[in-house]
């Protein structure tokens, strides 16, 4: 272990830290140890991180100097947030602020920060196709992700910018998985037209990062975005019918629609949706399957994910 560069896992309990820290604990032969920074290290899925081999430490993206200390000594870290859980960009800015200046302080070698774009550069805000959230953002929880992205170059941070796409993980975990619609038949609802839609499984994001950690500095720099496939709604309703036994319809509704769903984040989930439709070829054309395959060379199809974890997608 001592002769092996630390990589710290910010959310190492999460989707995405998660599937990274298990993809090093996994390789034997990996050049890599785990330290796992969660806010609970009594959690069960701590616990079996530490059972793993890892590491497991206290550490709050809130804190910056909770951040200093799990850093201290590392090689690397793999930084990500969770917008969700508070639904402020202010909040998200302020904890990208905060690991890149731990990062900064504790002379990380690489960083691999989990983020998106700031849609704003496709859509300003003074364009009407879609309604200014908060006042001052299209889809919140990409642009600030997008705009924090220069807290880690305006440090000298050296970072690689991962661009992730839609869980398929959502269709567990987010309320998106087949529903019964008006016929009785099960309907999976987005707003996406006959667009292609990138995704991939979350637990893929981790094991691409570490794929990204084991080239050294290649990617230093570099912004790299990765799906396990691009499909249409209609292809995802033909893989849950494929996947279940039984016919899923893919019901395509307008943005306005979606957004008008209730549901907390609808409103920016429908910009979301409706940025991804309007620029099919700059979003899709920013998330390579092969360059995505070559970080991870068992890289899931939506069909492969699908076998695998249609017993966890709640059925309405």
């Amino acid at each position: 272990m001592a002769d092996k560069k630390i990589i710290a896992v910010v959310g190492a309990t999460g989707a995405q830290g998660g599937g990274m820290a298990r993809a090093i604990l996994n390789d034997k032969s990996s050049g890599f140890a785990v330290r796992a920074l969660t806010r609970d290290v009594d959690s069960d899925k701590a616990k079996a991180l530490a059972n793993l081999g890892a590491e497991v430490v206290a550490a709050d993206v809130d804190d910056v100097e909770s951040l200093k200390k799990a850093f201290k000594g590392a090689y690397g870290a793999f930084c990500v947030t969770f917008y969700w859980a508070h639904m402020s960009p202010d909040k998200e800015g302020a904890e990208v602020k905060n690991m890149a200046e731990a990062a900064k302080q504790t002379g990380l070698k690489h960083v691999i920060w989990s983020t998106l774009e700031d849609t704003r550069k496709w859509v300003p805000l003074s364009d009407n196709r879609m309604p200014t959230l908060m006042g001052k953002y299209k889809v919140p929880h990409f642009d600030s992700k997008g705009q924090a992205d220069h807290l880690f170059t305006d440090l000298g941070v050296p970072t690689t910018f991962l661009i992730t796409s839609f869980y398929w993980d959502n269709f567990i975990f987010f309320g998106m998985g087949p529903k019964k619609g008006p016929d009785g038949n099960p309907v999976i609802t987005l707003p996406m037209g006959d667009k292609q839609l990138p995704g991939i499984a979350a637990e893929d994001i981790g094991r691409c990062a570490y794929g990204i950690f084991k080239r050294g500095a290649e990617y230093i720099g570099k912004r790299i975005g990765i799906a396990g496939e691009h499909l249409t709604g209609a292809q995802m309703a033909a893989s849950f019918s494929k996947a279940l036994g039984r016919e899923v319809r893919y019901n395509d509704v307008p943005p306005g629609v979606y957004r008008s769903f209730g549901f907390p984040g609808a409103e920016d989930l429908g910009n979301m949706f409706q940025v991804k439709r309007d620029f099919e070829k700059e979003y899709c054309g920013a998330r390579n399957l092969d360059v995505a395959r070559a970080l991870n060379p068992s890289l899931q199809t939506f069909d492969a994910w699908l076998a695998k974890n249609k017993s966890r997608i709640p059925l309405e």
